[in-house]
């Protein structure tokens, strides 16, 4: 990977074994990355950069401008968002096992022992997130692996800081964000789709929408969505 700067953009770019030029910007802080056929000149990529400026410096603002939650320290009274929903959390200090549990679709209560700090709170936290998207996924990979023709040999969940999901075509493996646990369940599926259409279009090209289009129509609203919705900070 090399950077190559127009004006005042730093642009990460990165020669892949790819059809077409790609063109991306990551949230938080629209960092900007272009992938690029082994067989392009650096001349060809720079104009490519140049001609997307407008289209950039668009979906910058947009990060910029996107609300960002404060962080978090994991006491009563925080706000925290699980399947799109805002829940005000309630520590309870318990010699019970540590659990949480959502209490009439208005508080998360988080049950941990006296003197926990903020970070075992936190894990607790980060744990039940992981727990419950491993009771959503398998039912959505199964329902679309059916409907696509498609097979997932494993999949998993991790922070990660700039994408939703990834696709390993050749390993038949996705990964899946963390974070999805707090948003809705028809942001969830369609992270999922669109991991999985990789199978069958491992590029973002005029293919790969015409597949999105075909099996979730309506998928640029949850990808707007996803791109509105708060960023955590921690």
């Amino acid at each position: 990977m090399y950077q190559i700067t127009i004006g005042e953009q730093q642009i990460d770019v990165v020669r892949k074994n790819i059809k077409n030029l790609h063109l991306a910007v990551y949230p938080p802080d629209g960092r900007v990355r272009i992938a690029t056929p082994l067989n392009i000149d650096d001349e060809a990529v720079r104009l490519f950069a140049i001609s997307k400026l407008g289209w950039i410096k668009k979906h910058q603002a947009n990060f910029i401008s996107q609300e960002r939650q404060s962080k978090r320290e994991f006491v009563s009274g925080e706000s925290h968002y699980f399947q799109g929903r805002r829940y005000l959390l309630n520590v309870i200090y318990s010699q019970e096992n540590p659990r949480v549990n959502v209490r009439n679709n208005t508080c998360i209560d988080l049950y941990i022992k006296e003197g926990s700090s903020e970070s075992k709170r936190k894990s607790l936290m980060m744990s039940w997130y992981r727990e419950q998207l491993k009771l959503e996924i398998p039912l959505l990979i199964a329902k679309w692996e059916v409907i696509m023709n498609v097979r997932v040999k494993e999949w998993g969940i991790k922070q990660m800081k700039t994408k939703w999901g990834t696709c390993n075509t050749q390993a038949q493996r996705i990964w899946l964000n963390l974070e999805l646990a707090k948003k809705s369940p028809q942001c969830l599926e369609y992270i999922v789709v669109h991991e999985m259409v990789h199978l069958l279009e491992r590029n973002h090209g005029d293919r790969f929408v015409a597949l999105m289009n075909k099996f979730l129509p309506n998928w640029r609203f949850y990808k707007d969505e996803l791109n509105r919705s708060p960023l955590a900070s921690y």
